[in-house]
């Protein structure tokens, strides 16, 4: 009996955590395909990074429409229309005519994939005591963060045997086989619900702004990094895929490292401290790409080098920080966690659009873009107050 009791939440979570990552896989299993859609769909290279930006945005609005909805249905329900919805919009996705058509269906596809991210937070805490629920944000957290390593690898080789549009075709059934099983194994839970709860008394707090806004930057100025590494990589360095894969793999393999020492650290040198030494360590890596690419530098070895650093720090950081921006939206989970994604979608969907334009100048836009956002990270820090130690 006391199996089935641990059995059915784990289960449970892995269906949030795969409906969650496969959000995730929304974005990165599309990424080697980027590249070549001029080519294939018409455009240049900046209407091609749109296409990642559309998805970042259109995700920004799903979140807010699925905290407000938490409150209105059956969190269960939610997560099961979500699934639906973005198998039938993934392959509408396959089928676009143009990259005007594609970037449109993207944002459709970002905005209803955006449910099961809402949720996760919420239903870690509704099955387990605060211990273990931190422990399943943290995993939640390591999890998620093997898409961005796996999912490029697997897009390369989904591009080489059918085309770009294989990779929306495999998310849109993905999507509609684990609606299938949420059907049938009613196992999410229900979240807790605050009536009170607004959005706008979360935006005018400036203690859950303060974790929030510092998450956003640090994790946006990553992924700006991210989104661009193909298209400058190939079309600007003259280099390939693959060096584009050596560079997410080490780091993810240093923030999966990092994001497991977290919690322990954490424990015993206190959040606030981890979360400061993440957002530095960060910037210290932002800053270094800069500066490589300011003097010329193009070995894709020496930038997985640099990259480091940054996933480093956010594994750090992510942990502590996200949690305590959840205990700081007071009770109001969904809404607490759906505007941390957003600021996350929509920090990334900035940064990404702005350096859109000058993607083929090289590896120095990509290094202004990262390099600013984190430093944006340590003005939230410094400058908004903190939660006590002891909360």
């Amino acid at each position: 009996m006391t199996g089935e009791r641990i059995a059915r939440p784990r289960l449970a979570l892995g269906l949030v955590v795969a409906a969650t990552v496969l959000g995730i896989m929304g974005t990165d299993l599309v990424l080697p395909a980027v590249p070549s859609l001029p080519e294939t769909l018409g455009g240049d290279a900046a209407a091609a990074q749109l296409v990642l930006a559309a998805y970042v945005a259109g995700t920004g609005a799903g979140l807010l429409a699925f905290g407000a909805l938490g409150d209105r249905f059956a969190t269960r329900t939610l997560v099961i229309v979500s699934l639906l919805l973005t198998g039938l919009v993934s392959f509408a996705c396959a089928w676009a005519p143009s990259i005007g058509a594609l970037i449109a269906m993207r944002a459709a596809q970002g905005a209803v994939a955006a449910g099961p991210a809402v949720f996760a937070p919420a239903i870690a805490r509704a099955m387990f005591d605060e211990a273990g629920a931190v422990r399943a944000i943290g995993a939640l957290g390591s999890i998620e963060s093997l898409a961005p390593a796996l999912a490029p690898i697997l897009g390369v080789w989904l591009l080489a045997i059918g085309g770009w549009e294989l990779s929306f075709e495999l998310i849109g059934a993905i999507a509609l086989a684990l609606a299938a099983l949420n059907l049938v194994l009613p196992l999410v839970p229900q979240t807790s619900r605050r009536a009170s709860g607004s959005y706008g008394r979360l935006v005018g707090d400036p203690v859950f702004l303060r974790y929030a806004l510092s998450q956003a930057c640090v994790l946006g100025g990553l992924l700006v990094f991210v989104f661009g590494a193909p298209a400058v990589l190939v079309r600007a360095l003259g280099g390939t895929l693959a060096d584009f894969i050596v560079i997410q793999l080490s780091g993810i393999t240093t923030f999966i490292l990092a994001a497991n020492v977290a919690g322990s650290l954490a424990r015993r040198f206190g959040a606030e401290r981890m979360i400061w030494l993440g957002t530095l360590v960060a910037t210290a890596g932002a800053a270094a790409i800069l500066g490589y690419a300011l003097i010329g530098g193009t070995n894709p070895i020496v930038i997985a080098a640099l990259f480091v650093p940054i996933n480093t720090g956010l594994g750090l950081r992510g942990p502590p920080g996200f949690y305590r921006a959840v205990i700081a939206s007071h009770g109001d989970d969904a809404r607490g966690s759906a505007l941390v994604i957003l600021a996350i979608m929509a920090v990334t969907a900035f940064g990404t659009a702005a350096v859109a334009p000058f993607i083929e100048q090289g590896l120095v836009p990509l290094g202004i873009g990262a390099f600013v956002l984190e430093l944006a990270a340590l003005a939230c820090l410094a400058g908004l107050p903190p939660l006590p130690e002891t909360e």
